[in-house]
């Protein structure tokens, strides 16, 4: 790669430390994607809600960055045939999680669901559940695109059902957001 781009090894590896880095040359910005709307969103406006929109709408414009573009089954491929570079896409997405669960952490501060009986803000294990539950849905969206193209299905087919399936997704999380986050364990009547 060095010798085609006409540059020393050493010049390459001053700007990705690692081959993985190399292969996933995006990855800052794909770890803050989710984080990144979630503080940006509208004044008001529903975590799940805008997550859901942004996914839904980079389907809908068959967003290259989602891998709805010709060479994007080469891509994944070659993904799928290294332990590293799997590895390397693992840590991303935890990586990402951690994020979204910072900035759900400051959302839910500013704007508690319904808290008024709920457990100390401070101590609150609400944001990693929701992110995770967030970032899992849309982790699982993007998988199952690239798992339907693999296999050979048309990308416009492939993209219109996750879309279909996300939306689905999507909207099974958003009311529990605004209904029951904030009970207590005595309310959802757990075993002390």
């Amino acid at each position: 790669m060095a010798r085609r781009a006409g540059v020393s090894t050493n010049t390459v590896f001053n700007y990705f430390p690692t081959k993985e880095d190399l292969f996933f040359d995006r990855q800052a910005e794909a770890e803050g994607h989710l984080a990144a709307l979630v503080r940006n969103r509208a004044p008001g406006a529903c975590p799940v809600e805008t997550i859901r929109d942004d996914l839904l709408t980079a389907l809908r414009n068959d967003d290259p960055t989602l891998g709805l573009h010709p060479d994007a089954p080469r891509f994944w491929q070659v993904i799928h045939d290294s332990a590293a570079l799997r590895a390397r896409e693992r840590e991303i997405s935890e990586r990402s999680e951690a994020a979204l669960t910072t900035a759900l952490t400051t959302a839910l501060a500013d704007h508690p669901p319904n808290t008024a009986n709920g457990p100390n803000q401070t101590d609150d294990p609400m944001p990693a559940l929701l992110a995770g539950a967030i970032a899992g849905t849309h982790r699982a969206a993007l998988r199952e695109l690239q798992r339907r193209i693999l296999s050979g299905e048309s990308p416009t087919d492939a993209r219109d059902s996750v879309a279909t399936a996300a939306l689905q997704a999507f909207n099974l999380l958003c009311p529990g957001l605004h209904t029951d986050a904030g009970r207590t364990s005595q309310e959802l009547q757990l075993p002390q």
